[in-house]
């Protein structure tokens, strides 16, 4: 339909507060925005929906509406929309995977945020390590002007199915027919700007179909600890660490009290644990093969249980559990 480029009517902002609110009091954790994907979405919609999450006491997690250093319409115009909302609303704010939005105004983006907690505002934000994104071809990301807003083109483009590079015929076709595309569109500069900053959390924002998709979905971590820990030496390992385990589980901990024995490692929490080896770990995901798992993590367990034991995946060991915010 066309949702994603007009404004939502009264009735449909009705609707969406209450369906919202229905979700939140049956337990969500907290409330996801995909304004990128949106951009017919008012200002005044946006800030509907986060007084809805801010009466709650849930987080709002936003990709934002713009990205890239152009303006108009770039990542610093798109924080400072969903800043000034978190601050007239009292919502959480969560900026998700702050490199592939800020781009080249990857550092401009994270002076906000430090800006915005050190004059008491509650703003996170996350990265995944890697230069390129994914996401789906026919969204509206991809809408006339894309090329000159993000600084990249056709070629910058690769479908994850066959790893080919697209031109502006392929563009067209696949467009139209829908589906997933890799986006190399982030200087590693950026990247690394991101992933060593004390703001950030690391999360993957991954996502498999039939087994093809991004690397970050299996190789973010050990990335992170193979890469910028140990060969580069550009985070500790306690930073590193850190910014996997205890920095998510805060965020989320003040809605769902479960979060408190998530992160950590002490008498009464979860046994959710990592066994890795510092000295070999490192990331085998590729684009070609994004599924490959990664060396050098010997045990993980899940409440206590092996679900990776020796390095060998346990057949049927399922222990995880939902949390709700109950």
């Amino acid at each position: 339909g066309d949702a994603a480029h007009r404004q939502a009517t009264a009735d449909e902002i009705s609707q969406m507060k209450s369906l919202l609110s229905d979700g939140l009091n049956n337990g969500a954790l907290a409330m996801g925005f995909g304004i990128d994907y949106t951009r017919g979405a008012s200002r005044w919609e946006i800030v509907e929906m986060f007084q809805v999450a801010a009466d709650h006491g849930a987080s709002c997690h936003v990709h934002l509406r713009g990205k890239g250093h152009m303006e108009p319409g770039g990542a610093i115009e798109a924080f400072e929309e969903v800043l000034a909302v978190a601050a007239v609303t009292g919502a959480p704010l969560h900026v998700v995977h702050v490199q592939s939005t800020g781009m080249r105004a990857t550092a401009q983006v994270l002076h906000m945020v430090q800006g915005a907690q050190q004059r008491g505002l509650d703003v996170t934000t996350e990265c995944y390590p890697y230069a390129a994104g994914m996401t789906r071809i026919e969204s509206a990301l991809f809408d006339d002007g894309w090329q000159e807003q993000y600084g990249i083109s056709y070629e910058n483009l690769q479908r994850p199915d066959t790893g080919e590079f697209l031109t502006a015929s392929t563009f067209a076709q696949y467009r139209e027919e829908g589906g997933w595309i890799i986006a190399h569109s982030t200087p590693q500069d950026d990247v690394d700007v991101a992933v060593t900053s004390p703001l950030t959390i690391i999360a993957t924002d991954g996502i498999m179909n039939d087994g093809k998709g991004h690397p970050r979905t299996a190789g973010s971590y050990s990335l992170v600890l193979g890469r910028y820990v140990r060969e580069r030496k550009l985070l500790s390992l306690t930073e590193a660490i850190a910014k996997m385990t205890i920095m998510p589980a805060k965020r989320l901990e003040n809605r769902a009290t479960a979060f408190k024995n998530k992160g950590r490692i002490k008498a009464g929490a979860d046994a959710d644990i990592t066994i890795f080896d510092p000295a070999t770990v490192i990331d085998r995901s590729t684009y070609e093969q994004p599924t490959l798992p990664p060396v050098g993590m010997r045990h993980i367990l899940v409440g206590g249980h092996f679900v990776v034991r020796d390095g060998d995946l346990q057949a049927g060991a399922t222990p995880g559990q939902g949390i709700l915010a109950l």
